[in-house]
């Protein structure tokens, strides 16, 4: 807390600078001081746009990648707003580019800039806005962002996130700012392996590799048309673009062109600044260096004398890309840490890159590993290797081809983004009521006429609508609404030694990860997969205030009864059951276990039997789904399997009578053994 209080007052000091750089930008960028009522949320979206889901890009190159994410979150949520926000003028002049495409589509994209991060914004926005989910691109953490996000129950997603070691350093300097910031997000996708240890090193504590947006480049009709237009004003020439450079390697790169023009005099150099604000200097160079140049702001077209045309326009990178023969990969040549190789991968085009590249470090480590990309360190080196491909076009061709085939190898980020969205977003069955320190879920197909006091005994008792209780560690409430549909009422309670001094309040966590709404939504996706659970009725997320120096919540669950039924236990003490039973048994088991699902108590009395000879799991506390990915060898499965033999051998030594014998579970094995040898029912990622 004392982090991000520092933080905030820090930033409220640094607020007369944040202007001054604004309109020190706005000399060259007009847009820069426009839109202050957006910035400072004096401003805010349409109604329309509230009650959806936040997209935060931040800038033109996060929004450019999360371009194919959006597409599909259009197409699979079309009942929610989208709302795209950004902190940059290029970004937004890109953003409302999307806006125009998708309403001829019929489809609705709101945009406007995210407030600055002073908490009281950032309190007013979100209040307003209310989004069922927030996206951010990469590693764009603003602390007050993130808090008010946790404090309002609103779920958070970072997808595509990249730390890098010299990034995750500064991280842990500030761990009292940002180590509280990573627990309160709900999920961290990161790009790769190493991303995924450092944030958990960091103390985040959701974190999956998704892999990179980046590779599945989403190429607008205009880029290629663009690009088909200027092709055949290149007959004859060999194309060298060398993208996003900065001051220091434009120098590099004329100094080797204007060696390699007198060998190749068809080689033209189609040089693209990163920054606009640094496009006339760009020309003042080539203009200094005698060079026959154009410029594309200008509509200068090349002709058989041009050297280099300079590509000083904005968003029309991709196309130079398409035309291009080979291509320099910027920002390398100089400690700035490389540009994007993956659009030039993604048309096929035979990379360079200086040894510069720890932005993109896993990529060009897989290019090395394929021998797909050219590492140029000096002027020496550019002039050499371009000499080489000038005269082996088949070589640029080849190593194009290698970069291409890995870049396809590598996608399937949005599918695994749009899945773990699916396990946020609340279901549009399940219904949300949010009262400040109060949230509940609730399925309005079993409550139509749902009320927080449900989750109160007092309020069933005094209706007389209590049919029964179970007093084991704690009570469990048996329940009938007016209209006879029965449930099981739950308080959660701690367990062991802590619960001795602290009965039922637990340690801040994000809503959707409390002990109520996980069971909830676990119980909901089980069902939708056909599994034998109960229905979840309602759920409860209660904070309270500071207990033993943390905020505190506590939680209830409303579960559907399973009408004549008997759990396990207690039907081993009227009978045995057969073998068939067992089979039968284990073969549900083992469906659970073909979707991931862990049980994380599968005892005899979790085990229920109904009249029609179905088995029931129940008690999914604590429960959770765990993929392959995150338990690569399984072996909490056969560790279900020998709590549950455990738990029969206890009670066949505590019971006189109890209808068990050990040879028995060679039965239950078989049958879970039959059911694991079908198809595996999984079609989604999880």
């Amino acid at each position: 807390m004392l982090g991000r209080c520092g933080y905030s007052v820090l930033l409220l000091l640094l607020t007369p600078f944040v202007l001054l750089y604004l309109l020190l930008r706005s000399r060259k960028d007009p847009a820069y001081r426009q839109r202050f009522a957006e910035r400072f949320a004096l401003k805010l979206p349409a109604a329309s746009a509230k009650d959806g889901i936040v997209l935060h890009t931040v800038s033109v190159g996060e929004f450019n990648a999360a371009k194919p994410l959006i597409k599909k979150l259009l197409l699979q949520y079309p009942h929610l707003p989208l709302i795209i926000t950004c902190t940059t003028p290029t970004a937004s002049s890109a953003i409302q580019k999307l806006q125009a495409e998708q309403r001829e589509l019929g489809r609705t994209v709101e945009h406007c800039y995210l407030p600055f991060d002073y908490p009281v914004l950032m309190r007013l926005w979100l209040r307003w806005m209310q989004p069922q989910l927030l996206l951010i691109l990469e590693t764009e953490l603003w602390p007050n962002l993130v808090a008010n996000c946790q404090a309002l129950s609103i779920p958070t997603l970072i997808v595509n996130a990249r730390l890098s070691a010299r990034s995750a350093k500064g991280y842990r300097r500030f761990s009292a700012l940002t180590q509280p910031m990573l627990q309160n997000i709900s999920q961290i996708l990161t790009q790769d392996k190493n991303s995924a240890r450092r944030f958990l090193a960091l103390g985040a504590k959701h974190v999956q590799v998704a892999g990179n947006l980046k590779f599945e480049l989403d190429v607008p009709k205009s880029s290629t048309q663009l690009a088909q237009s200027l092709k055949p004003l290149l007959q004859g020439r060999t194309v060298w673009v060398a993208g996003s450079t900065h001051a220091g390697e434009d120098e590099l790169l004329i100094q080797a062109y204007q060696q390699l023009k007198v060998q190749f005099p068809q080689l033209l150099l189609v040089l693209v600044p990163r920054h606009p604000e640094r496009f006339d200097l760009v020309a003042q160079l080539l203009q200094q260096q005698q060079l026959k140049f154009v410029r594309r702001s200008l509509n200068g077209l090349p002709d058989a004398s041009t050297e280099v045309w300079l590509g000083d326009s904005m968003g029309e990178l991709l196309s130079w890309y398409q035309l291009a023969d080979f291509v320099f990969i910027g920002g390398s040549l100089i400690e700035r840490g490389g540009h994007n190789p993956l659009e030039a991968m993604a048309f096929g085009k035979a990379v360079l890159s200086g040894p510069y590249v720890f932005n993109f470090q896993l990529v060009f480590q897989l290019l090395q590993q394929q021998q797909a990309y050219f590492q140029v360190n000096t002027v020496v080196d550019l002039v050499s290797t371009v000499t080489q491909l000038m005269q082996q076009p088949k070589l640029a061709i080849q190593t194009g081809e290698k970069g291409l085939k890995l870049y396809q190898q590598q996608q399937g980020a949005v599918a695994r983004i749009v899945a773990q969205v699916s396990n946020l977003l609340p279901r549009a069955d399940i219904k949300k009521l949010n009262l400040g320190n109060r949230l509940a879920w609730f399925d309005p197909h079993f409550y139509p006429n749902f009320e927080l006091a449900y989750f109160q005994p007092d309020h069933w008792q005094q209706q007389g609508l209590v049919t029964g209780q179970s007093k084991g560690r704690n009570t469990v409430w048996f329940v009938r609404d007016a209209e006879g549909k029965e449930a099981v009422l739950r308080h959660y309670y701690r367990g062991g030694l802590v619960g001795k001094i602290n009965k039922d309040k637990f340690w801040p966590e994000a809503p959707g990860q409390s002990r109520a709404m996980a069971e909830f939504g676990l119980l909901w996706q089980m069902r939708l997969w056909g599994l034998p659970v109960p229905r979840p009725c309602a759920a409860l997320y209660q904070k309270h205030g500071f207990s033993f120096g943390f905020y505190t919540y506590s939680a209830d669950i409303l579960i559907e009864r399973i009408p004549g039924t008997t759990d396990l236990a207690h039907l081993l003490q009227q009978r045995p059951l057969t073998d068939t039973e067992w089979q039968q048994l284990g073969a549900l088991i083992a469906r659970f276990h073909q979707h991931q699902v862990y049980h994380s108590d599968l005892n005899c009395h979790n085990i229920l039997l109904d009249s029609q000879g179905q088995f029931w799991l129940i008690d999914f506390d604590k429960c959770a789904i765990r993929t392959a990915a995150d338990y690569p060898d399984q072996s909490w499965k056969t560790q279900n399997l020998q709590r549950l033999l455990r738990s029969l051998n206890k009670e066949q030594q505590q019971l006189p009578v109890f209808h068990w014998q050990q040879d028995q579970f060679a039965a239950l094995e078989l049958g879970y053994q039959q059911q694991r040898q079908k198809p595996d029912p999984i079609q989604s990622t999880n």
